[in-house]
């Protein structure tokens, strides 16, 4: 068979140009990749023969792995060059890709994971799939090159059943796509209850969390907890939600010495965390940990906030927005910038400093990690919080001098908005302007690079953004970051965008067939379109949509909010299901739900012209999750019609759903309606 014909300018491997890192980090493969469009589905037709698909992304341990061994492989690159059309996809550019096949590598294999490999028809349709795959027989496991041999013999000798095993998967995965039922259940506090009830039963109250190892962060699931707590004034959830968040920030997944959390732990214990660092993450948690810093005044809770805005703005700030992610490995070696040994403290920090920074750290001659090392963790506050600091600052800039892992550049819309919502959030909470002034940072710059003649694409690379369209996900995720953006800041600038952006989501991605159901892709090219209303490492598109609807509704003009209002009422209706069957992997509904059972809250801060701000920073600090506070003078906007200050003083307007009460010019009135008056 031939190899793929070469590019105009005489290149065979196409990623050179990609606006992926990852990709680029196989630009010098000697396989000859394509990226996924029509030219390579075309290619694989016109020399009838299958397409080898490979999933991953950057931070991927595995990944390098599988590509180290295979990939770089002259003899491997030529059996996949003569024998398939080798197709390399981003995960995280392409979510709608990796959806479609994770579905039927699931359904063929039992599991999914990255490296995802899919062997395909030219018309994309998946008839053998894996994970990694050795270079060599290992454990039972063939080799990469044993695999194609069988893949090319079976294309060639036995054509009749791969197409009838494509024909198979195809229908899996286009059933896998269909929409949840709607109406199954009413969203009310005993579904809600039930939901925190069914979680609360896999906590680990010993060492934080829910379920065993691996352990991921249950990002989107603590802000649900925080925020049933809240509403229903039963301590048992937010109790919860504290222990496993300062189980983690105690544990070796989060960065003791600069802040951020890792992606997961492979331990129970969150000691061993495999240290790839994901924007996602930690903007969800910087989101939890700063809910739970303002409601809990917790000192420990307040300065892990900080330190992941710190995380985000000195290792993530990039042109553009933040970054993707960090990587796990650092020159091939998976954590080697991150844990140390006894001796390396003593070194950096003399005899004294480093004995004590090594008992305080859980350093010790043994390691808790590999060959002797140890990841950092912290048990307990010091005693001596000025030596503490002294000794985080140094071991900072001796770890600054090692080898640092490679950071994946791409800048994705629905994390960055992710960001934009917890800073925003964060800020206003917390009363910290300049966190609010970095969210304010992001918006503006993924508005000009990323929502293009009015459409929003999906990642950009060094200021230039990529072909791929937004899915469901970046749209809604944008169109809650700007409008939370509005409510913090009062410029109309993010009310108009977001809800510009929210309308182009409800033409693109609903299902007119299926009211309240969302796709979340647009599906071209593809041989289905996917549709996962479950939430995982992040929300899904279906809850954050939820979100956007939710918040939408009150800063909406009369029309317009009442369409919203009936999108969210059919959407909650199909999540229920989730929240009744599959509560652990329905936190962001959870948290979406709770609000909006609780009304959801509304806060107008009507202000005098020389106001001093008090009114509305009490509401900022006292209101739950989920609650819309705005704030400026009388019929400013949509919450504020009609609505003045009170004998020259500022007044609050307090609703809950369609219910207001009189103003409240006092904050102690003001504190006494929102928190006891639930």
């Amino acid at each position: 068979m031939n190899g793929n014909p070469p590019t105009p300018d005489g290149a065979r491997n196409r990623l050179s140009a990609s606006s992926s890192p990852y990709l680029r980090q196989h630009a010098n493969n000697p396989v000859h990749w394509f990226e996924w469009d029509d030219a390579a589905l075309d290619e694989a037709r016109r020399r009838d023969v299958p397409i080898l698909l490979s999933v991953g992304y950057a931070a991927c341990h595995w990944c390098h792995v599988m590509a180290h061994e295979s990939f770089e492989d002259d003899a491997t690159a030529t059996q996949m060059n003569a024998d398939f059309v080798c197709v390399k996809v981003d995960r995280e550019e392409r979510p709608d890709i990796d959806a479609i096949y994770m579905s039927a590598t699931v359904a063929m294999t039992g599991q999914g994971g990255w490296p995802m490999t899919c062997f395909l028809t030219p018309a994309g349709e998946p008839f053998y799939a894996g994970t990694y795959f050795p270079s060599v027989p290992r454990s039972g496991m063939p080799s990469f090159r044993q695999v194609m041999a069988a893949v090319t013999e079976a294309w060639t000798d036995r054509r009749a059943e791969i197409d009838a095993m494509a024909d198979k998967v195809r229908e899996h995965v286009e059933a896998n796509a269909g929409a949840l039922p709607p109406g199954t259940l009413p969203i009310d506090e005993r579904l809600l209850a039930h939901a925190v009830t069914a979680v609360l039963d896999d906590e680990d109250r010993a060492a934080g969390g829910f379920g065993g190892a691996p352990k991921f962060p249950p990002s989107a699931l603590l802000e649900g907890l925080i925020r049933h707590s809240e509403h229903t004034g039963d301590s048992v959830a937010i109790d919860a939600a504290v222990r496993t968040c300062a189980a983690m920030a105690r544990g070796g997944i989060y960065d003791q010495i600069a802040g951020g959390f890792a992606r997961y732990a492979v331990d129970k214990d969150w000691v061993i965390p495999h240290f790839e660092k994901m924007l996602y993450d930690n903007a969800q948690l910087l989101r939890a940990y700063a809910h739970l810093a303002r409601r809990t005044s917790d000192p420990f809770m307040r300065r892990v906030t900080a330190e992941i805005v710190d995380f985000l703005d000195q290792d993530l700030r990039v042109g553009g927005g933040f970054a993707s992610s960090l990587d796990a490995d650092t020159a091939g070696v998976e954590g080697s910038t991150y844990v140390w040994t006894p001796s390396q403290l003593v070194e950096v920090l003399g005899e004294d400093d480093g004995r004590w920074a090594a008992e305080l750290f859980v350093v010790t001659e043994a390691g808790t990690f590999e060959h002797g090392t140890s990841t950092l963790q912290l048990p307990s506050e010091p005693d001596d919080l000025d030596r503490f600091d002294s000794v985080r600052q140094r071991l900072r800039v001796a770890r600054a001098a090692r080898t640092q892992p490679a950071r994946d550049d791409k800048v994705v819309t629905a994390w960055n908005a992710m960001a934009i919502t917890a800073l925003a959030e964060a800020g206003a909470g917390l009363g910290e302007r300049q966190w609010i002034d970095h969210a304010v940072w992001c918006a503006e710059q993924i508005v000009a690079t990323h929502v293009v003649d009015g459409a929003v694409r999906r990642s950009s690379l060094g200021g230039v953004v990529g072909v791929p369209s937004g899915g469901l996900d970046d749209h809604a995720a944008l169109a809650t970051a700007l409008l939370t953006l509005f409510t913090v800041t009062g410029d109309q600038r993010w009310r108009t965008t977001g809800l510009t952006i929210l309308d182009r989501a409800v033409d693109v991605f609903a299902d007119p067939a299926e009211p309240g159901s969302w796709f979340d892709a647009a599906g071209e090219g593809l041989i289905t379109r996917p549709r996962d209303p479950v939430d995982g490492a992040t929300p899904s598109g279906a809850s954050l949509m939820a979100e956007a609807l939710q918040i939408a509704v009150p800063l909406a003009d009369a029309g317009d909010a009442g369409r919203y209002a009936e999108l969210l009422e059919h959407t909650l209706s199909r999540g229920a299901i989730l929240l009744a069957k599959l509560p652990r992997s329905a936190g962001h509904w959870l948290a979406v739900a709770q609000a909006r059972v609780a009304g959801p809250i509304q806060i107008a801060v009507a202000q005098v012209h020389d106001s001093d701000g008090r009114m509305t920073r009490r509401a900022r600090e006292i209101a739950p999750g989920g609650a819309v506070i705005v704030a400026g003078q009388r019929d400013s906007q949509t919450l504020l019609q009609d609505r003045g200050p009170v004998d020259g003083r500022d007044a609050a307007y307090v609703c809950r759903g369609q219910v207001c009460g009189l103003p409240l010019t006092e904050p102690e009135a003001l504190t006494e309606n929102v928190i006891r008056g639930r």
